[in-house]
């Protein structure tokens, strides 16, 4: 769907302040075209090309892509993935019949090979696409290597073995854990991770053309395959998981190891673990133009709890790995605190936000190394604090604060979790900072479609229409009848709460793609295992899926949310933009 007019959408962003609105999606969700479709989603193939032009059309300057890290076998979640090894499903098939991947594949066999997918795309289907992947490189693999003399396939060689020469650390590594046992097998396994690099280097070219960054996703978890690389310096007896939460409050035991805190620094120097660490950031920050921190205060203060008995019971009875200076039932984290026991809260529960209440500055510095060591990579690129997305969501320790505040870093505002019995509420959009992040939800959250029809199925509507009221009609418009139509329609409840980003304080948006395209399932149900999680998909026609449900009042019109926000402003303000204004009600 082309925008009203050219530029209008972007320029109402800037009239309005907005300085990122990023589209997030997930490789997974992807659409593909029916003669490439693998059963999973791919950003490198030919209908990730349309929503790229889809996308920009809309007025979206970047994409929040997921993590793209490796996957255990079974595994859907991408948070679980690999640091340096990236996802070999998400490999584009239909490039590779192609003449600047050397034909290395048949497109009649990949034709054949495809046909017996099962499902009808609406849903990945893992299983299928890793054998259909797996038959298929292995297949142009073998053709590269009867081929390799040959143009153009000896250029392709050629970079392949420049690729394994400059990665060759973390290849190896790697490919020893896959179980690759020779030399061909470890060809092979960096076979597939070239293939992946160059796809990628392919996509950010493609999306800059059309001015689109592209953001990664740097999760908290470490994987089994790089806990084996760390081994001799990961954190003995203690696993990461989630503190209880207003969104959780029994926590969730993650499971995930945590590098040895002591091994960051050693003699002076830099220790393995932040060389670990750096390698990592470095590595992200060279193949995107920002990242999404998932839950920092992993890096800042991460919650603990003893790898021993049943795992619910454990993380409820865990601590903060850096603000434990004496607990009883932790003495192995009191040699690691940096909080001292005259700065604790002890009236408060040890998850609170306030359990530290004061810091020194050396102590806000050593709180914040690893966050230090990561914008200092970035800064490396010459990128800075709006290059960098927090996801913090109910809960931000003062040590965590205190570290983003050095950088000027800002947190997640997700809208539809507002309480709004409480005008002091961190996810009221008017509560935001100009450096936050807001969103009306993210991967794990229901859509912003169920929430609304979960509001007027539970009475809450008119309250929510009173409260967008209060953040969208200028002063001496009519509120009455606003309200009232707001609180009656689930989708004028949708739209009001899209106009709502823009409207003020915080200076950058994102957009989960099951709210702009007007879905009723979640992505990801949180603590929970399900064939459907991580399963969503974006269809072939999703424009014509897009249209239908613009129609419907389900999908998010990005046009008249933006004019919604620059009338709020005020009637001089709108008689100043009176022509933006008149494209974006034009709007197809």
């Amino acid at each position: 769907m082309p925008s009203p007019r050219p530029g209008a959408i972007r320029e109402a962003l800037a009239v309005l302040g907005i300085r990122r609105l990023l589209l997030g999606l997930h490789d997974a969700a992807f659409p593909s075209t029916p003669e490439e479709d693998t059963g999973r989603g791919t950003p490198y193939g030919d209908g990730a090309v349309a929503l790229l032009e889809f996308a920009a059309e809309l007025g979206f300057d970047g994409l929040q892509l997921g993590p793209q890290g490796a996957l255990p076998p079974g595994h859907a979640s991408p948070y679980d993935g690999a640091f340096f090894s990236r996802e070999p499903t998400s490999v584009a098939l239909l490039p590779l019949t192609r003449p600047a991947f050397g034909e290395l594949l048949d497109r009649g066999w990949l034709a054949r090979r495809l046909a017996g997918r099962p499902g009808g795309g609406a849903r990945a289907e893992l299983a299928f696409a890793r054998e259909a992947v797996h038959d298929a490189l292995g297949r142009a693999f073998a053709e590269l290597e009867r081929r390799r003399e040959a143009p153009p396939v000896a250029a392709l060689a050629r970079d392949l073995e420049a690729f394994q020469a400059r990665e060759a650390a973390w290849l190896a590594r790697d490919a020893a854990f896959e179980g690759a046992p020779d030399g061909e097998a470890r060809a092979r396994y960096a076979f597939a991770q070239y293939l992946a690099q160059a796809q990628h280097a392919e996509l950010r070219e493609r999306a800059g053309a059309l001015g689109l960054a592209l953001f990664g996703d740097l999760h908290a978890g470490i994987s089994a395959r790089d806990a084996h690389a760390a081994a001799a310096f990961l954190l003995p007896g203690y696993r990461m998981g989630a503190p209880p939460s207003r969104t959780n409050p029994d926590g969730q035991p993650w499971h995930y190891p945590l590098l040895d805190p002591r091994r960051y620094r050693e003699a002076g120097g830099d220790g393995p673990a932040l060389r670990f660490f750096r390698d990592r950031v470095e590595r992200m920050f060279a193949a995107y133009d920002g990242l999404r921190l998932d839950h920092p205060h992993g890096l800042v203060d991460p919650w603990v709890y003893r790898d021993e008995g049943e795992p619910g019971a454990a993380v409820r009875a865990g601590a903060r790995l850096f603000s434990s200076p004496d607990l009883e039932d932790h003495p192995a984290l009191g040699p690691l605190a940096v909080a001292r026991p005259d700065q604790l809260r002890r009236e408060l529960p040890r998850h609170a936000d306030g359990w530290v209440a004061r810091l020194d500055p050396e102590q806000v510095t050593r709180y914040g190394v690893l966050l230090d060591a990561l914008m200092a990579a970035a800064a490396r690129r010459g990128l800075g604090a709006d290059a960098v997305a927090c996801e913090i969501l109910s809960t931000e320790p003062y040590p965590l604060a205190r570290a983003l505040e050095r950088h000027g870093l800002g947190r997640f505002r997700v809208t539809q979790k507002a309480d709004l019995a409480r005008p002091e509420d961190g996810y009221r959009g008017e509560n935001a900072r100009p450096e936050d992040w807001i969103m009306l939800g993210n991967h794990d959250t229901p859509t912003i479609l169920a929430a609304a029809e979960r509001w007027i199925a539970t009475g809450a509507a008119p309250r929510q229409a009173e409260y967008l009221a209060s953040r969208l009609l200028a002063p001496g418009e009519p509120q009455e009848a606003w309200v009232r139509r707001v609180a009656g329609s689930a989708g004028a409840l949708v739209q009001a709460r899209a106009a709502d980003l823009f409207a003020g304080p915080a200076r950058q948006v994102m957009i989960f793609f099951t709210d702009l395209f007007g879905e009723r399932e979640p992505y990801n149900v949180p603590g929970t295992v399900s064939p459907a999680n991580w399963s969503l998909r974006l269809p072939a026609d999703f424009r014509a899926l897009y249209r239908r449900r613009l129609a419907e009042g389900r999908a998010l019109d990005l046009p008249r949310a933006l004019a919604r926000a620059l009338r709020s402003r005020g009637a001089p303000f709108a008689a100043r933009h009176e022509a933006l204004l008149a494209a974006l009600d034009h709007a197809p």
